[in-house]
């Protein structure tokens, strides 16, 4: 099993109504510059107080700039127990690129 997405797949993903939660792990500062819409902000250094924000039986996507940060993310929450997590591979820098060009580039 894959604990990574790409970009183009997940806008399809979300293009067909999949009910998928974006999670991004990066600071709030980061977040106001930049973001996917319909994202829930928990910094990762906030995500082990954070886990009862998190149903354990949602399919989460992680993202942060690159997808160094959200990889990391992947890798705790699925320690915690949580088994459909994927890290968006790129980050949102990727997104930017790939899918969207009006999301700023940082």
């Amino acid at each position: 099993m894959s604990f990574t997405i790409t970009v183009r797949e997940l806008k399809e993903r979300l293009d067909k109504g999949d009910k998928i939660l974006l999670l991004d792990v990066r600071e709030p500062h980061e977040h106001s510059l930049a973001k996917i819409e319909g994202s829930v902000l928990i910094p990762l250094g906030e995500l082990p107080h954070a886990l009862n924000r998190l149903d354990p039986q949602a399919e989460i996507v992680a993202y942060c700039h690159r997808g160094m940060r959200s990889a990391d993310a992947v890798g705790f929450l699925l320690q915690q127990g949580f088994t459909n997590v994927k890290n968006l591979i790129g980050g949102i820098d990727a997104w930017s690129v790939e899918i969207d060009p009006t999301v700023p580039r940082y």
